[in-house]
């Protein structure tokens, strides 16, 4: 049955003008989002470096509607086309998908002489979260450095697997080697969805690792983009964080110092003035207490003052005051006597008001 199977192919490859040999690859099926956007790889053979190259949409060959091509249209309205010899893809980019851009599509590299070789893809657009996706479908990184690519997808199912385009692959639980690049394929529960992450992490990188690779679950796949580039003076060795959560939460240390020293600067100025303040209240109460010391030094000490009469110039008598009604002699005035009688206090005992003078007469009786 099978080399009757085989002639069978043959004579419908050479009716409807499609080689059947495998000088074109790229994935099967693509799931995108509505409203992203998908980059197409399709890897040929060498020989075909200088032959034009289109992309077709439509189930079958025979009727599908030229999109654009490498000579002219390469643009045409969300859809556009280019070719790199040197790594021998021609890429397709379909930007702003709606659900109405749901079809096959096809691969082709013109041959004028022979049919045209070409290979089949499904495109799937839906409005939820696509089946198998990743955060970015371009990477770089320098020589000897590491990238991990988070590949999500909503089921668990079948087992994931890591592949280069026209190449090898590793699934996961193995570990392997990929044009002699450690491969490292790990799958666990995502945390901030309610799918799963296989991450694949490539170390020790050189140039020869550029190219395209894609994420593969079940009969989904996912073309991712690797660039290794020659490290230089200003470019260091980065490694993209492996887990969901830090990937989601990670904060640089740039904006940290950034906003530690936009908080220093603002609270160093308050600062500042409340320190001067402190120090001029300090020297001032200071100034005051000195000043307030010296003035007490000068003051003289209480001195006892003393009277302008001496104890010999004071005669001390007895005041006595009669009543009666016997009618007082006046009497002359060399037979008077004038005394002054000062107060004494004796909490202060050498003090003299004179407020404090009493002025009296003593009369002297005759008997």
């Amino acid at each position: 049955m099978a080399p009757h199977l085989l002639l069978v192919l043959r004579i419908l490859f050479f009716l409807t003008g499609v080689s059947y040999a495998q000088s074109v690859s790229t994935v099967s099926h693509v799931s995108v989002k509505q409203g992203g956007s998908i980059t197409i790889p399709c890897l040929y053979d060498q020989r075909y470096r200088n032959n034009v190259k289109y992309w077709c949409r439509g189930y079958n060959w025979l009727s599908c509607s030229t999109v654009v091509r490498t000579d002219h249209p390469k643009t045409s309205g969300k859809t556009s086309i280019s070719d790199d010899i040197n790594q021998r893809v021609f890429t397709v980019t379909m930007t702003s998908l709606s659900p109405s851009d749901s079809d096959y599509y096809w691969c082709i590299v013109e041959r004028k002489s022979k049919g045209d070789d070409g290979v089949r893809l499904q495109i799937s657009v839906t409005p939820g979260t696509p089946e198998l996706y990743v955060d970015q479908q371009q990477m770089t990184e320098v020589v000897g450095g590491s990238v991990t690519v988070l590949c999500c997808y909503s089921s668990q199912g079948n087992r994931g697997r890591w592949c280069k385009i026209g190449g090898s692959c590793v699934a996961v639980g193995h570990s392997g080697a990929l044009d002699g690049t450690f491969v490292k394929l790990v799958q666990e529960e995502s945390r901030t969805t309610n799918g799963y992450v296989l991450m694949v992490t490539m170390s020790g990188l050189m140039m020869e690792n550029t190219g395209w690779y894609w994420c593969e679950k079940g009969d989904i796949q996912m073309p991712v983009h690797i660039t290794v580039n020659q490290p230089t003076t200003t470019q260091s060795t980065t490694t993209i964080s492996p887990s969901v959560t830090n990937r989601d939460n990670v904060v640089t240390n740039e904006n940290t110092d950034e906003k530690h020293q936009s908080w220093l600067e603002f609270l160093f100025i308050p600062l500042s003035l409340l320190v001067v303040l402190i120090a001029v209240t300090l020297v001032t109460l200071k100034m005051l207490r000195k000043h307030k010391d010296k003035k007490a030094k000068d003051q003289p000490p209480n001195t006892t003052v003393q009277s302008s009469d001496s104890e010999q110039n004071i005669t001390y008598s007895t005041v006595s005051h009669i009543r009666g009604s016997t009618q007082q002699i006046p009497l002359p005035d060399d037979a008077v006597t004038y005394s002054t009688v000062v107060t004494k206090n004796k909490t202060q005992p050498n003090a003299a008001e004179p407020d404090d003078v009493v002025y009296s007469t003593v009369a002297q009786h005759q008997r």
